[in-house]
């Protein structure tokens, strides 16, 4: 089989900053209060003017220009996202035109906060198949869009941004060694939108009573995802025949500082191989991973050879861990 990595890298925040005294002057709030329960000082919101696939498009450019391939090059791009541009459009088309890589194909996977690694996995499979040579994943969300301003439960949480990734075939033994994906399949509402798919359509009632925005049961998500989490990055590990005690950095998703916690201390990790970077962007669903990996390789901390693991959780619920060898 081949080896499949990751050939470029990018991510793109949007300039905006909404911090935490920013959301004391809309709902009865404290940075204290926020910073104590999810361990987030700010976040980053998406411009007026700005949609998802225009975040995708920013972090995308970067990618390619990492890896050192023209738009053109690339022949298939899976975007993970759950707050596409529109609905009945996949929005990872619409990136596609607007980078003009002419000769991809796009679609949209929704996984909600897991996406970037379901999206991984899929496109590592989709280049062994021999079908595709150049896979470009995106994780981006417009999570601003769809919080309730009014709600100092969940609306504290989330930010916008995007990361991208160039897939491609690697070195003999680097990349991505192993991935697990799972589904705990819930339909109480533990975690989404109620209003506007084909269930519960968007009528004025439901609008007034705001079931157009996130609604979440914190208690249920906290204790699925310290669960989750390790199980994943375990089963991964075991897949992939690695130590965990060999694991360079872990990389969770950029949920809740005490979920992280939780998580790394079930599996044995060291709190320092942890990288944590959500007291600066929040919440931002697919993203957040991507993000976090960016910033590690901007500042260096991320070497050829080093063994990382990926592992997350979200809506649906789903989950997934995965575990590579980095190739650059």
């Amino acid at each position: 089989m081949k080896s499949v990595g990751i050939l470029g890298f990018g991510k793109y925040v949007p300039e905006k900053i909404m911090t935490n005294a920013d959301w004391e002057k809309l709902v009865d709030t404290s940075d204290e209060w926020i910073t104590t329960r999810t361990g987030i000082k700010e976040r980053r919101y998406a411009a007026e003017d700005q949609g998802t696939s225009d975040l995708g498009v920013e972090a995308s450019k970067i990618a390619l220009k990492d890896a050192n391939i023209k738009a053109e090059d690339i022949d298939l791009i899976i975007l993970a996202t759950c707050t596409p541009d529109y609905r009945a459009q996949n929005c990872s088309s619409l990136i596609q035109n607007k980078l003009r890589a002419k000769n991809a194909a796009a679609f949209d996977l929704e996984a909600a906060c897991s996406g970037f690694i379901y999206s991984l996995t899929v496109g590592k499979a989709m280049i062994q198949s021999g079908m595709y040579k150049k896979v470009l994943v995106i994780a981006a969300e417009s999570i601003s869009r769809i919080i309730d301003m009014q709600d100092r439960n969940t609306g504290i949480l989330f930010g916008d941004g995007a990361a991208a990734a160039v897939l491609g075939e690697v070195e003999e033994g680097y990349g991505i060694i192993s991935s697990y994906l799972g589904t705990e399949g819930v339909t109480d509402g533990t975690l989404r939108i109620k209003a506007g798919g084909t269930r519960y359509p968007i009528t004025q009632e439901r609008f007034d009573n705001r079931e157009h925005f996130i609604e979440m049961n914190g208690t249920d998500v906290f204790k699925f995802a310290v669960k989750a989490l390790p199980y994943a990055t375990k089963k991964a590990a075991e897949q992939g025949n690695i130590d965990l005690k060999n694991i360079d950095m872990v990389f969770p998703h950029q949920a809740n500082l005490r979920i992280i916690k939780s998580a790394v201390k079930k599996l044995g990790i060291p709190y320092e191989k942890v990288y944590i970077n959500l007291e600066k962007y929040g919440n931002t669903s697919a993203a957040s991973i991507g993000i976090a990996m960016s910033e590690a390789i901007d500042e260096g901390k991320l070497k050829k050879g080093d063994l990382i693991a990926l592992t997350g959780f979200g809506a649906g619920l789903t989950y997934g861990s995965l575990i590579m060898k980095w190739s650059k």
